[in-house]
């Protein structure tokens, strides 16, 4: 039985936004799991991961920036409070707290490199999905007879920005 394209991007959505099972997401919608799995690894092939988008749609959301803020917050703390003791040591050898503030100045470059990966804001499709978010929302408060049209062209659109950013 052929399923109209909403019914895939219901699925699609289930998965991504919703952040649902893509079985729990089949069911939902009302579509045997095959034909979601096989949906998505069409999808895939045309350059639309949904896995991809699923992760986006999670950092997008906040929950791992609010995490990686944190984790840099302590770390500079931590780079700064170390510095500090190291400068203030008075029994350390001057060559030794070069050596030991080099090392610091190492360990703490690559933390913030680390970190500035796992940024929501270096990753393309995240930001994409997180303004296609903003705005169904501003859609919403702003002209709700139209937030309907809107969110279903919203979601149809979402497909290409994975597709450009995926």
């Amino acid at each position: 039985m052929a399923h109209p394209d909403e019914t895939r991007r219901a699925v699609r959505a289930a998965y991504v936004f919703d952040q649902l099972g893509l079985e729990v997401a089949a069911v939902k919608e009302g579509v045997p799991v095959a034909t979601a799995r096989r949906w998505k690894q069409e999808a895939k092939k045309a350059g639309d991961d949904w896995d991809k988008a699923r992760s986006a749609q999670l950092i997008a959301g906040g929950g791992i920036e609010d995490v990686v803020r944190q984790t840099l917050a302590v770390m500079v703390q931590q780079t700064q409070a170390t510095a500090e003791a190291i400068q203030a040591a008075d029994n350390m050898e001057p060559l030794a707290k070069v050596q030991a503030l080099a090392s610091l100045a190492d360990s703490h470059t690559k933390m913030a490199a680390v970190l500035k990966r796992l940024m929501p804001e270096t990753d393309k499709l995240a930001v994409a999905m997180d303004v296609l978010k903003r705005f169904g929302e501003f859609i919403a408060k702003r002209k709700p007879a139209l937030a309907g049209e809107f969110v279903e062209q919203l979601e149809a659109f979402g497909d290409e920005i994975a597709r450009a950013y995926g």
